[in-house]
């Protein structure tokens, strides 16, 4: 049974964007050992994209008002690219301590519930993955 996704962000300088994820844009984490952080996220959607080549991957953050985000992130002194508006949504990225881009969007599509699992958020202490 699926309970959630799990997601991976790999970077240079991966404490710096922890640092990131945790106090500029909010998210709430747990620390598995060693300073090792998992953060949680709102919930997620996952699209199937057409390609010539599988095993790519895109991550992105929603937000409900992409001009209130990127006014938000001007005061913390991050920049955000302009936003494009797409037939999809409103596009901003934003650039990591550790180097990477992360896309932010509103979106203008139709957004689907999250499934009820049935289940709590319970740690794999019984062996089980």
């Amino acid at each position: 049974m699926i309970i959630g996704a799990h997601s991976i962000l790999y970077s240079r300088k991966a404490e710096a964007d922890r640092e990131f994820l945790s106090h500029v844009i909010g998210l709430p984490s747990v620390d598995v050992g060693g300073g090792w952080l998992i953060f949680g996220l709102p919930p997620s959607e996952v699209a199937v994209h057409p390609s010539r080549r599988s095993g790519r991957h895109e991550f992105y953050l929603l937000c409900d008002k992409i001009e209130d985000f990127i006014l938000d992130m001007k005061k913390q002194k991050v920049r955000c690219s302009r936003a494009q508006q797409l037939t999809w949504g409103y596009l901003t990225h934003i650039t990591l301590p550790g180097g990477g881009k992360l896309g932010v969007y509103q979106p203008l599509h139709k957004r689907p519930k999250s499934p009820r699992t049935g289940r709590r958020n319970r740690s794999s202490k019984s062996g089980r993955k």
